[in-house]
This record gives C-alpha cells, structure tokens and sequence, in this order.
C-alpha cells in the first residue's frame, strides 16, 4: 500500500504542478496538492488501497473508470472555488497520474504474483465447513496464484477425511448439541493459533442459518473478519447482486450477455475494426506476404478448417508459417508434444520456417483473421478457435466454449498463451464465455498490444 500511496501522490501532484508553472497559471503549488489528495481520496473511496486488493490484475478499465470519477471530482471543485483554469491544460495535467497508476499497478501485479509463490505478502485464511466442501475450496485457492489468499488451517464441521494437507484442529460438531457460542470461541482460539486474517466459511446442511448467524456474531465480535463461500466458481462479481427475503440473505446470479446493445456494440466494433484494420495494415500485410512467399515454396495464406460458435466450421485465415505438407507430419511428432490436453504445440517445432518463427513471436500471422472478422466467423475477442479433432475429444463442460465466436485474441493470450496448461486455458475460455462485457472486451483488445510486444508463449 505505502508505495501505491506514494505513486498515487506524486503522480497526481507533481505534474499538476509543474505543468500550471510552465503555463504561468495562479494557484500552482495548491492545485497540485489539491490533485494529489482527489486522486488518493478517490483510490480511498474505492478501495483501491484494501490488502485484498493491492495487486489484483483488474485490466485497464478500473483505472480509467477512477480517473473519470477524479475528473468529475476536480470539475466539481473548479466550478465551486471559481477558478478559471482552461480545461485541455488540466486534462493533460491529471493525464501523468493515469498512466504512472497503470505502470504502478502492472509493477506491483507482477512483484506481488512473484513473492507469492514463496508464500509471502498473501492473506492467511483458515477454512470452516463440512470437509468435503472445505477440501474443494482449499484445492481452488491453492491451484490458482492470482490472487492474495492462502488457507492456513481449517475447522472441519462434523466427520470424515479431510485430504487438502493443512492443520486442523478440533471439529465442530455436526449438530449444535452445546452453546453456539463455543463454535464461535473454537473457531477464533484457531484463528490466533495459525495467524489467520480473516475465517472463510464454508456454508452447509451443519453450518447454515441461525449457526451461521451466531458465529458471525462470536467473530465479529472478536474483531474477526468472515467472508462465506457461495459455492459458484468463475462467476464475475459484476454479475452478482445482493437482495434479501423475509429477512434471508439471497445472491442472484445474472446470466451471461446473449443479447441486448452489448452484442450489437461487440458486433458494430468487430466489423468495423475488422474492415478498418484490413485497409490500414495493407501496406504490411503485403510485405509480410512477399516475406513469406521468399522464404519457402508454397502458398502465402494457410487456410485451415477450424470450429466455431455452435460447432459450425469455418476457414480460418492465416499467413503460412510452416513448410508445405506440414500438416502429415504432426503424427511423427506427437511424441514430442509439450502441451497437455488435445492441443498440440512445440516450442522449437522444425516444420515452423524461419520468417514463420517471427510471424509467431509478433503475431503478424494472425492479421488475416481480420477477414474471418468480417464476414462474421470469428470476432476480436473470444476463446481460441480450436481444431475438429480437438473438439472430438471435449468434455461436455468443454463444448461451452463453442456458445460463443471464436477471438483473435482474449483472456488465453494476455496470460501466457501456449505457456498455458491445457486446463488454464480452458478454465479462461469458461470464464470469458459466461462473463464477456463489451467493456471487458475493450480491456482485452488494449491488453493484446503488451502480450504481443512481451511475446512470451508465442511459438
């Protein structure tokens, strides 16, 4: 938090200052303070600065969402003090502050995801429910290091094995045969014993409603935070909402987008990026097509049959970066496959050419899918578009993929791409599947550009 808070500070006031100096404007040295306190105060309010949340990958979007509410926040104050500073000067005074809180963001990200698989700078949890549903919370939290939450312990309520490998004390019994109180006292004596910072519990048919109840009242009232488990995995919390029932608390789960404005506007912006892009690009898409003609004999497109949205096929554009008939020689290397799963990928695969080793590591191979764009087989964003014999081989909780258009790019290839196990690819194709948003969307496509610079697990 101290660095965030500091960066926060000096990106917002420093430039505001220097910048109403140059420009010889009154008040200098106060507007900057003024900036640097809105900009923190804003971070404050929208609890940027939480422990939960320092370092959380949350995109480009929330930032820019904060720094329109400073814009509002800042107009407000110019209009009530009666200032009369011009309106471009302060945009590009308040625009450092936005970018210095992206790189800080990224930095913090990334040094925060490094140190945590030495379990430092996380936030111990200790689990409470049935054992079977406290193993399976355990096994999620600890599969994935996007985020900050490490189970330290756990409190089984009632019999049978618990399997995750962490401490565990005593049980709570499978009824309320004594005081409720003294879940509450078991439970907080386990939180001081392992250090934990907050109880996760884990609700079920022995810990549900008036229990429930009465342990939240013991751990808040011993200045122990509680946060309950719902049960749902890889649901976005912007599609979770709070309401209440005779006096019971209910979380409604808003389906996925299918339609309304947001699958027009995702449809008007595929198009026209699709159609835009294909008129500005020509000027490279033929010099990367002489390249590739020159590097090999063969054709400059490979055009192969992928899967799309309900299963139907399409051709896919591509420009050819392995040597002609490469296609009958996967089955000689299916051997040296360093992808799990149906997917088949080789770091140093020898069909590749060696123009197509750079098309690879820039993705300039991809640029005419832009015309699968635009005729409506494929969209910007969205799952990778598989092969058919990939799909012979998918589960049914596989096949939710193929709900919707096939992407460009999305969540697989700003994190990580081919590094990516087969699970972890799924898993973000899942997620991308029931929780797009046209805004979400916009987030990925401004993301592509850094992955597509890194180059990491292109290959």
């Amino acid at each position: 938090m101290p660095v965030s808070l500091i960066t926060d500070l000096v990106g917002a006031g420093v430039p505001v200052t220097l910048i109403c100096v140059a420009a010889d404007q009154p008040w200098a040295v106060p507007s900057g303070v003024v900036a640097a306190l809105a900009w923190t105060g804003v971070q404050l309010f929208r609890s940027r600065y939480a422990a939960r949340a320092i370092g959380e990958s949350r995109g480009t979007l929330p930032v820019l969402h904060d720094w329109c509410v400073l814009l509002g926040v800042l107009a407000v104050a110019h209009a009530t003090a009666g200032a009369r500073l011009r309106a471009p000067l302060c945009l590009a005074a308040l625009l450092p502050a936005l970018l210095l809180t992206l790189v800080c963001r990224k930095a913090v990200y990334r040094h925060l995801a490094s140190v945590r698989h030495r379990a430092q700078a996380v936030i111990k949890v200790l689990v409470v429910g049935e054992p079977a549903a406290a193993d399976d919370v355990t096994a999620h939290l600890a599969a994935r290091t996007d985020h900050p939450y490490v189970v330290v312990g756990a409190v089984p309520v009632g019999q049978g094995p618990f399997t995750a490998g962490i401490r565990t004390g005593a049980r709570l019994a499978a009824t309320v045969a004594h005081s409720a109180a003294e879940d509450a006292d078991l439970v907080v004596r386990a939180v001081h014993r392992l250090g934990a910072d907050l109880v996760l519990v884990v609700p079920g048919a022995a810990l549900s409603g008036e229990r429930l109840r009465r342990l939240s009242w013991g751990l808040h009232d011993a200045g122990v935070e509680l946060f309950v488990a719902p049960g749902l995995v890889e649901v976005s919390v912007k599609r979770l909402e709070t309401a209440s029932a005779g006096g019971m608390s209910l979380l409604r789960v808003a389906p996925p987008v299918r339609e309304g404005v947001q699958p027009l506007l995702k449809e008007v912006l595929d198009r026209g990026t699709a159609a835009l892009g294909l008129l500005v690009l020509a000027p490279v898409l033929l010099v990367v097509a002489a390249a590739v003609k020159a590097s090999s004999p063969g054709p400059v497109f490979y055009l192969h049959e992928r899967v799309g949205r309900a299963g139907q096929p399409f051709v896919m554009w591509k420009f050819r970066t392995m040597r002609v008939g490469a296609d009958r020689q996967k089955s000689a290397l299916v051997e040296d496959n360093e992808h799990d799963g149906p997917m088949f990928k080789m770091r140093r695969d020898p069909r590749v050419t060696r123009v197509g080793h750079w098309l690879r590591r820039t993705s300039l191979d991809e640029l005419p899918q832009l015309v699968n764009v635009l005729k409506g087989d494929m969209s910007l964003v969205g799952p990778r578009p598989p092969l058919a014999d990939e799909v012979a081989q998918y589960t049914p909780v596989e096949r939710r993929r193929l709900t919707v258009r096939p992407g460009m790019t999305g969540l697989w290839q700003i994190s990580g791409r081919s590094d990516l196990s087969w699970d972890e690819t799924i898993q973000l194709d899942l997620s991308y599947v029931d929780n797009w948003s046209f805004t979400s969307d916009v987030d990925v496509m401004a993301r592509t550009f850094r992955a597509v610079v890194d180059g990491r697990g292109a290959y």
